[in-house]
């Protein structure tokens, strides 16, 4: 789920994540329609879970409990962390949803773009290892590190104050 301010940042890892995971989908928007939005998350049997801190001042969520061979929808936020909040919000199906935080993450290695903490990741690097942690495989999702560590490169050689997307 991408918040529209992020659509367009040619420094955004949402869209490189999309291209990586084939079968990954973009819905772009900061409040979802309903029906569009019920739908997507229950096109099949699987699971959605939010990838999202637990967070005060934000509705508490069911708690999420990793079924065995179950399989999981994992729903991510692409939005600075106050658009986040407000998407989330915005949107009751989204509050809802079971939560999965993540846990003992390394510090970012986003290096195009500012983080005010330490512990603030990509949407890419969030996903890598939520994906790495729910399914306990570390090497099986490590190709998507290495596709960021690339992207981060090709952006600081090429001058990322150059790279414009319309």
């Amino acid at each position: 789920m991408q918040h529209p301010a992020e659509k367009h940042h040619v420094k955004g890892s949402a869209r490189l994540l999309h291209l990586c995971l084939a079968n990954s989908a973009i819905m772009v928007a900061e409040v979802f329609d309903e029906i569009s939005l019920a739908l997507a998350l229950t096109r099949d049997a699987k699971q959605s879970v939010l990838l999202y801190p637990d967070a005060i001042g934000l509705p508490t969520a069911p708690e999420f409990v990793m079924q065995a061979n179950s399989a999981v929808r994992l729903v991510i936020l692409d939005a600075s962390w106050r658009h986040s909040r407000q998407m989330l919000l915005k949107n009751p199906l989204l509050q809802n949803l079971p939560r999965y935080a993540l846990r003992a993450v390394p510090a970012s290695r986003y290096q195009i773009r500012q983080a005010h903490g330490a512990d603030q990741l990509s949407t890419l690097e969030a996903c890598t290892y939520a994906l790495m942690q729910l399914e306990a495989e570390s090497t099986k999702f490590a190709a998507l590190l290495h596709a960021f560590d690339a992207f981060n490169e090709m952006q600081i050689q090429f001058g990322v104050n150059n790279l414009l997307r319309p």
